[in-house]
C-alpha cells in the first residue's frame, strides 16, 4: 500500500492506495505517526479512495489511529470510501465510531 500526506493549515489528508492489510501496518504508522505530532494538526481525513481492499488488521489499525488521534485531540475522518471497502466499514458498524463518507 502507499501512504501521501498533505498539510493545509490545521487539516492533515492521509491518502491510501492499494491493498489495507496486515503487510500495510508499518507504512500506515508511519504515515501518520508525525502528523500526530504535529501540534498545529486539528484534523485528519483519511482519503480510502485508493483503496481496493481492506481485513479484519486494517480494521484494528484504524481504531488504534482513532485512539491515538483523540489522545492528541485531533478529529478523524474517513473519506471516498465505496464498494467493497465501504461494505466492510458497514458491516463492522464502523459508522458508529468513525465519521465516516
Amino acid at each position: 500500500m502507499q501512504v501521501s500526506s498533505n498539510i493545509q493549515q490545521d487539516k492533515a489528508v492521509l491518502t491510501l492506495n492499494g491493498r489495507f492489510d496486515f503487510n500495510s501496518h508499518r507504512d500506515f504508522r508511519n504515515g501518520y505517526d508525525e502528523l500526530l505530532k504535529t501540534n498545529a494538526i486539528k484534523a485528519l481525513e483519511l482519503n480510502l479512495n485508493g483503496v481496493d481492499y481492506l481485513d479484519s488488521s486494517a480494521l484494528g489499525m484504524l481504531l488504534l489511529l482513532k485512539e491515538r488521534a483523540a489522545a492528541a485531540n485531533i478529529s478523524l475522518e474517513l473519506t471516498n470510501c465505496h464498494g467493497m471497502v465501504k461494505q466492510v466499514l458497514d458491516v463492522a458498524n464502523f459508522g458508529k465510531i468513525f465519521n465516516i463518507s
